[in-house]
């Protein structure tokens, strides 16, 4: 690819709108992943609570069961997609800003039920994020258009993972859950400025149709075994990292340090290794292909999982936790940008919302279920250990590759978006 051709790839509306979209998206899960799990910490509620706290990610395993009611009906004039984008980001904002006025001791339950919620009007968010996006895509901007969404996915963590922490040191918790809540308001004028796509696939003629084809689509393209090879690989490929970071923010609470440094370190370490991840990330894309970026990225995501076995070693350090916390995001970020490329390219566009969110609720599924038990695991056999563990379970996701993403064979796109 000439570098005039890079730049045409790089310097387009539809990458602006990939940073939006990932921006909107990330927000309300870094909310539930990482500034929930700091915050009831720093209140004194256990690991073991924290943990099974992970249990409100069932949204988004399950979503793909509402999913064809969003690929069959729209709520308004707005179009299929944005009407669904902003009913659910206008919940987003209320929701979120609603934790601020639950004390997590008193009223631990209330903090259960609102955090499903969030994970509820999430998971429908990226429904039609996920879907808007690969329709908005070409095949040839798949890769790129994918890396900077989750670049972008990634960056929003800086709000409730980095800001939220430096803000809690000199305001209530309350104000902080208003700030962080406010962000989703970027997702609002999002959906606001886009326009409806005028694509050739057109919704689906009735629920039957929404529920029933993307099923059928994705077995017939691809052949019965070689669905089941995919289906394990969403499931694996992620699987080490995911609860790698369940614990995050409690891990470096555990460590001593404090919620200024968490934020203060988390930001700036973390924007360096992003600037470095969407270069990379990019380039490896549009110059080399998926399948060898799910190789070689998923190599660096295990390293970045050891980052933090270090890190329990050294204790607190504050070089230490900047290491650590920017090889988390460069590891992690661009294994998860091509895997989301490899899940785009596997969708059949007339499907989208319906096949994407069969395929992303299938490989959060270990996140939602394993994490639960990381609490428990992590005050069994302490975190050095646990990351050890987490690092071995990486592996059969890498092994994985040889059927799905073999190195040296070319790509081919799966369904019917050829």
């Amino acid at each position: 690819m000439s570098s005039s051709t890079f730049k045409q790839a790089i310097l387009n509306k539809r990458m602006l709108i990939c940073i939006f979209t990932g921006f909107s998206s990330g927000l309300p899960l870094f909310v539930l992943y990482q500034l929930v799990p700091g915050w009831l910490r720093s209140e004194g509620v256990s690991l073991t609570e924290i943990g099974l706290f992970s249990l409100i990610g069932i949204p988004y395993v399950w979503k793909f069961l509402w999913s064809p009611l969003m690929d069959r009906y729209s709520l308004g004039s707005m179009g299929r997609r944005r009407s669904w984008m902003l009913v659910t980001q206008l919940f987003l904002l209320v929701s979120i800003a609603a934790f601020g006025y639950i004390n997590p001791v008193m009223d631990i339950w209330s903090v259960a039920y609102l955090a499903a919620g969030v994970a509820f009007f999430s998971a429908s968010q990226d429904i039609v994020l996920d879907a808007y996006r690969r329709e908005l895509l070409p095949e040839n901007e798949l890769g790129l258009g994918n890396s900077i969404h989750v670049q972008a996915y990634r960056l929003s963590g800086l709000v409730p993972g980095s800001l939220a922490f430096i803000l809690a040191d000199h305001i209530s918790w309350q104000s902080v859950f208003m700030i962080v809540a406010a962000f989703m308001i970027l997702g609002i004028l999002l959906t606001l400025f886009i326009k409806e796509l005028d694509t050739e696939h057109n919704a689906p003629k009735s629920l039957h149709e929404a529920v029933v084809l993307p099923f059928r689509d994705f077995i017939q393209s691809n052949g019965a075994k070689t669905a089941l090879y995919t289906l394990a690989f969403l499931v694996l490929y992620k699987l080490g990292d995911n609860m790698a970071t369940a614990l995050q923010t409690p891990f470096f609470i555990d460590m001593g340090f404090s919620k200024t440094e968490i934020g203060v370190i988390a930001k700036t370490s973390s924007m360096i290794a992003m600037t470095i991840g969407i270069i990379v990330g990019g380039v490896v894309m549009i110059k080399l292909s998926i399948n060898r970026a799910l190789w070689l990225f998923g190599f660096v995501q295990i390293a970045s999982i050891l980052g933090f076995a270090a890190l329990a070693e050294i204790g607190h350090n504050n070089y230490a936790l900047a290491i650590a916390i920017g090889f988390e995001y460069l590891g992690v970020g661009l294994g998860t940008a091509a895997f989301t490329a490899f899940i785009a390219r596997a969708t059949n566009p007339a499907f989208a919302a319906t096949q994407i969110a069969l395929f992303t609720a299938i490989a959060v599924l270990p996140r939602t279920f394993a994490n639960a038990t990381t609490g428990i695991i992590v005050e069994q056999i302490g975190w050095t250990q646990f990351y050890f563990l987490c690092t071995a379970l990486a592996i059969p996701g890498m092994l994985m590759l040889f059927k799905v993403a073999p190195w040296n064979e070319p790509e081919t796109t799966t369904g019917k978006n050829v």
